[in-house]
């Protein structure tokens, strides 16, 4: 039988990857100081042994103050590598390449965590607040305070809090490293133009705009081995007048392929949380468009998210070659097993053996007095 597409091999750079399913980065602010905790262990372990291709870890800081809320992880410190190690080693013992995705919040950091509303800290808050960063000193929505305009010496800091990150998680054992440069944070916030009033080198026109995300893909390049793969979340569309553009990701994305990026991971919107064009529900695959023309018009590798929920769909996305990869999240939580479901459902042959050989070994038993009933 032929091998259903969405459980094709992959080969990026010299890396091998068993499928084309991602565990996307769902951020679980229950972090201790940066710190994973056994909630994260257990979270992570559900997924590793259920078969999934790449299992990357939640959107991680690369300084304190880039932190989203107090419960944010991080990699500014040694003494967050360790943890770290314990999940990628996890993902590599049950045969999934082992990720993670690196961020700094910028001026949507200093939040209060979802389950306590969400909003802004303050003084009134159970949690302190800090002094957040933009590239302009401006909120990213009403009632939120205005960010701090970075420095240019600001901005050399932060390349190098960049640089130890990587150094970080490359000894944590993670196989691939994501920039997110999406969802309103700092590198998306200094790509739009709604977020970015700048007039020096890092401002104005969109080769200014896109500086610091290409210098960030550069100092990746230059810490990431040469037989490892770099991805980049972006923002394909700001989705508001004025704002980043799919022509500019698609700048972009040439861009930071020619500076050895392997892949794009194609979200949308998140800039002063803008709903992608006022929709409530927006349909199954809503981003796969953009996924799919930014890799046909720069020869990129890219990954599909948003929205994704069963097994025929995403196949058909990777079938049709409108992206390389699919990043699955909420549909995870409500289903550890979805790859191993997916695979049954496909008709893989393979399905079995996506699992641990001691869960496995009960499944086949199961499916065979199924048959016999």
């Amino acid at each position: 039988m032929t091998t259903p597409a969405l459980f094709t091999p992959i080969k990026l750079r010299e890396l091998a990857i068993r499928n084309r399913v991602v565990l996307s980065p769902m951020c679980q602010y229950l972090a201790v100081d940066g710190c994973v905790t056994d909630w994260h262990y257990a979270h992570h372990a559900k997924f590793a042994m259920a078969g999934v291709g790449v299992g990357m870890v939640e959107a991680t800081a690369v300084t304190r103050e880039g932190r989203i809320t107090h419960g944010c992880t991080g990699l500014w410190d040694d003494g967050q590598i360790d943890g770290m190690a314990r999940i990628a080693e996890l993902y590599s013992r049950y045969g999934a390449v082992p990720a993670i995705q690196l961020n700094h919040a910028g001026w949507k950091g200093s939040a209060q965590r979802p389950l306590e509303g969400a909003g802004p800290l303050s003084t009134e808050t159970r949690e302190a607040p800090w002094q957040t960063l933009g590239p302009s000193a401006i909120s990213c929505k009403q009632g939120w305070p205005a960010a701090q305009a970075m420095s240019t010496a600001d901005i050399e800091a932060l390349k190098e809090a960049w640089r130890q990150a990587f150094r970080r998680a490359l000894r944590a054992g993670f196989r691939i490293v994501e920039v997110h440069a999406a969802h309103g944070y700092l590198v998306h916030s200094f790509l739009s133009p709604i977020s970015n009033k700048r007039a020096d080198a890092y401002g104005g026109d969109l080769r200014g705009r896109m500086r610091l995300a290409l210098e960030i893909a550069d100092i990746a390049r230059e810490e990431w081995p040469a037989d490892l793969p770099v991805f980049f979340r972006i923002s394909s569309i700001d989705d508001a007048q004025g704002g980043w553009t799919l022509e500019d990701s698609v700048v972009l994305a040439a861009e930071l392929k020619q500076r050895g990026v392997d892949a794009i991971d194609c979200s949308a919107g998140g800039l002063q949380n803008l709903p992608i064009s006022g929709r409530t529900l927006p349909p199954q695959g809503f981003q796969v468009p953009y996924a799919a023309r930014i890799r046909k018009e720069t020869g990129i590798a890219t990954m599909a998210v948003g929205l994704i929920l069963d097994a025929e769909f995403a196949d058909a996305v990777i079938r049709k070659g409108d992206a390389d990869l699919i990043a699955i999240g909420r549909e995870f939580l409500a289903d550890p097993n979805w790859v191993f479901h997916a695979a049954q459902r496909l008709g893989f042959d393979g399905a079995l053996d996506l699992l641990p050989r001691e869960y496995s070994f009960y499944l086949a038993r199961r499916a065979a007095s199924r048959k016999t009933a």
